[in-house]
């Protein structure tokens, strides 16, 4: 990651499509790319923080109104921020079993995007798309139809995706993701991951802290040096 003045400088960015913290930082990361433009290379990877949705919800929530209290407790969230809609339906009546179906359908999509050369960034939309259509629509997005129309509704050749899945490359690429996590101490979602490591932003972090460790970053980016940050 050492590089010239000139280079952009690379943060990994992981993620949980089920975690509405990274619903929440959706606005932030794209306040952040619409700054920093080329200066600033967002590794888009993800965690695995609801790979058991249900084991983990029942866990948590024991004693605390189960699904039905983690609901509430999401919708409390989503009232501070204005930018997030939420169905009714999250939890109550849709319950994914799990995040790894979606993570692996996203990147089977970034594998084809990759191999085709797109202009604009289907997978980021696609990762839009699947976070919009859990959260705002009530969608389960761990079936295989919800995937097939969120392909569809971006234009991306679902056959192509499926043939990742199948080919097990998109499995490979989601464990990837899962064992880097692991490496860089990832404790949960979303988190940011800059300066070869040196510095995480994990949780609910607002725009401004992002913006200052980013413009540090910018302003000595050579991994030999510690930042202030």
């Amino acid at each position: 990651m050492t590089a010239a003045a000139t280079d952009p400088i690379e943060v990994y960015y992981f993620s949980d499509v089920l975690c509405i913290w990274a619903y929440v930082a959706e606005a932030r990361l794209d306040e952040a790319r619409a700054k920093f433009g080329g200066r600033v290379q967002f590794d888009m990877r993800f965690c695995s923080v609801f790979g058991d949705a249900h084991g983990k919800v029942e866990k948590t929530w024991e004693g605390r109104g189960g699904f039905e209290g983690f609901a509430k407790h999401l919708h409390e969230v989503a009232a501070k921020f204005h930018h997030i809609e939420l169905s009714d339906r999250l939890w109550r009546e849709v319950r994914p079993p799990t995040s790894s179906a979606a993570h692996l359908f996203l990147k089977a999509v970034q594998l084809v995007e990759a191999d085709r050369g797109w202009e604009e960034d289907r997978f980021l939309d696609a990762v839009k798309a699947t976070r919009h259509a859990f959260f705002a629509k009530g969608r389960d997005v761990a079936a295989w139809e919800t995937h097939q129309e969120i392909a569809g509704a971006l234009g991306i050749d679902f056959a192509a995706v499926e043939a990742r899945i199948r080919s097990g490359e998109a499995m490979a690429r989601l464990d990837a993701d899962l064992k880097l996590g692991q490496e860089l101490g990832v404790a949960g979602s979303p988190t940011f991951v800059m300066n070869e490591g040196r510095q995480k932003l994990f949780g609910n972090v607002g725009y401004r802290l992002i913006e200052a460790n980013l413009e540090e970053l910018l302003r000595q980016p050579k991994g030999s040096e510690a930042s202030w940050c």
